[in-house]
């Protein structure tokens, strides 16, 4: 594991938003959706995610996540990724992270 400085930790930009779009992104190598999150203040961010294996799109619509916002655009087929949602990795598949309570689009995440 490497480890990294409190600095380097303070440069991610982690903020809580909510799906309110899901699409199937028929161009990914692997099933994935097309994700539309509102970050409050900073606006609708996209992003792609592989969670089709245990997330309908209905059951993605007006829940809330966490992601990171300040990498940097990232191509993927034909779609612009603006953003990276956060999950934990069991087995093969990724359960999304998200705030136990109903908090502000926008809120960051410390």
């Amino acid at each position: 594991m490497n480890t990294i400085s409190f600095k380097d930790f303070e440069k991610i930009d982690l903020r809580v938003g909510t799906i309110i779009e899901v699409k199937d992104f028929a161009k990914a190598k692997n099933p994935a959706y097309q994700l539309s999150i509102d970050f409050g203040p900073l606006g609708l961010k996209k992003t792609s995610a592989q969670i089709t294996t245990l997330y309908k799109k209905q059951d993605l619509l007006n829940r809330q996540v966490i992601a990171v916002v300040n990498f940097p655009k990232k191509q993927i087929a034909n779609f612009m990724s603006e953003c990276l949602l956060l999950g934990a990795v069991n087995t093969k598949d990724v359960v999304l992270l998200h705030p136990q309570q109903q908090v502000t689009n926008g809120s960051t995440v410390s």
